[in-house]
């Protein structure tokens, strides 16, 4: 492989600037925005006949030139451009816009497929901001010549690990090498989760995501042993530290290698699914998201619990819509023991009937469930489709209405009563006959 020349140094750089004033600078320019003009043209081309996700888009971003392709292309074409012009006049402008270009697309491609990756991650944005300003200080390095000159102090800068002797810029470099292959890694695998994950829904929305965990992972391990490998690290070295980790793990890091054990089997078992009606222990919600180590669900009242993936295998959990979404629900009313039975259970039918999110099949049901101390009681059963909607509302109406219903047909709905028997108080006097006069003992002398 061979390595393009590096700029002319410092003390050219006197004569570097003089040639921006000579007129062959200006065809440099005007190559500079024919390119321009030629690249914007062909990526909104491109954009409008293709018509991408701007969410999700690393190769067009929201606008086009904010994307991936807008500053490769335009790279491409100033290399052809830069080609051409330099059979005729000196170049000046070209080593100005090459750097910049390469730094504006390494910046592009790290800063969109980190933001496809890592979606509203609160560190993004300052990870954003140092890979840009890495770029540009070895972009303005390089165009004064600074950047060949710190290497090579660096590359003085040696030591040994093992059988291997590493510098500072060997380090440097491998570094880069990993940042760069472990970008191309989140790359592909945002690429594959958006195709396996493009219009999925209900079983296969679970198991789209297990596939495209496990591509993700796969594909940054292989991307680090090869940034392993392009730094000259041995890998068989690696395997006293695989050792090492196997050892922690069994020991202090069981419970975390459980969590991801058991969301792998989640997902693959598909026991629980994006979407499914949960319950575990006393908080009911719906499976919002299954990551690798814990499960996000959410209640119907917006509350979010974050539940290890541990406790959904080894612990009791209720899913109300694994094999069928329908859910039963009931309430319970009493009425006097005069009331008409058959009245009742129509109006009870009917209050239901009259809620939308019940449904007609299978239909509510009335029945005569007890035999109260204060009157009948009657037991309303029907079937709900939707319970992530929630079931407080939908119970609350279906009373209201049975409430009405009962004050319109005058059927009463009894107070408790209770019936006291008291024990152990004397018996009343006998009544004095009218017209006689009772005399009371004289006191005893």
């Amino acid at each position: 492989m061979t390595r393009s020349a590096a700029p002319a140094p410092i003390d050219d750089l006197g004569a570097w600037l003089n040639a921006f004033w000579q007129p062959g600078a200006l065809i440099e320019l005007a190559a500079l925005a024919a390119c321009v003009g030629l690249a914007w043209a062909i990526v909104r081309g491109l954009q409008r006949a293709f018509n991408p996700d701007a969410e999700r888009s690393i190769w067009f971003g929201r606008r086009g030139v904010d994307g991936v392709l807008f500053p490769l292309l335009l790279l491409v074409l100033a290399y052809g451009a830069r080609a051409l012009t330099v059979l005729w006049v000196p170049v000046a402008v070209w080593r100005v816009a090459i750097p910049a270009l390469l730094a504006l697309v390494a910046i592009r491609v790290g800063v969109k497929v980190l933001e496809v990756a890592f979606r509203g991650a609160a560190w993004l944005r300052p990870v954003e901001r140092t890979v840009s300003w890495f770029a540009w200080l070895a972009a303005v390095g390089w165009i004064t010549g600074l950047l060949p000159v710190v290497l090579a102090e660096l590359d003085q800068i040696t030591w040994k690990l093992g059988g291997t002797t590493l510098s500072v810029r060997t380090l440097i470099e491998g570094l880069l090498s990993a940042g760069a292959v472990l970008i191309v890694a989140l790359w592909i695998s945002s690429a594959i989760e958006a195709r396996l994950l493009r219009d999925a829904t209900g079983e296969s929305l679970s198991l789209r995501k297990a596939a495209s965990n496990a591509a993700r992972a796969l594909l940054l391990f292989v991307g680090l042993m090869l940034a392993l490998s392009a730094v000259g690290i041995d890998l068989t070295a690696l395997s006293v530290l695989g050792g090492a980790i196997g050892v922690g793990i069994g020991f202090g890091l069981q419970k975390l290698a459980a969590n991801y054990v058991s969301g792998f089997v989640i997902l693959t078992e598909r026991s629980m699914r994006i979407g499914d009606m949960v319950r575990l222990d006393t908080f009911e919600g719906v499976v919002a998201d299954i990551k690798a180590r814990y499960t996000v669900i959410r209640s119907v009242s917006g509350r979010e619990s974050i539940v290890p993936n541990e406790l959904l295998i080894t612990q009791r959990v209720e899913n109300l819509s694994l094999s069928d979404p329908k859910v039963w629900q009931s309430t319970v009313v009493g009425v006097a023991y005069d009331s008409d039975v058959a009245l009742v259970q129509r109006l009870l039918v009917q209050a239901a009937l009259e809620q939308p999110r019940v449904l007609r099949d299978p239909g509510p049901l009335a029945a005569l469930s007890a035999f109260g101390a204060d009157g009948l009681e009657f037991t309303l059963g029907y079937w709900i489709a939707d319970p992530e909607n929630g079931q407080l509302g939908l119970r609350s109406a279906i009373n209201l209405r049975i409430l009405e219903l009962f004050r319109e047909h005058g059927v009463e709905i009894p107070y408790p009563q209770r019936v006291l028997h008291v024990k152990g108080t004397p018996p009343l006097p006998d009544a004095v006959p009218s017209g006689e006069r009772r005399e009371s003992p004289s006191p005893a002398r």
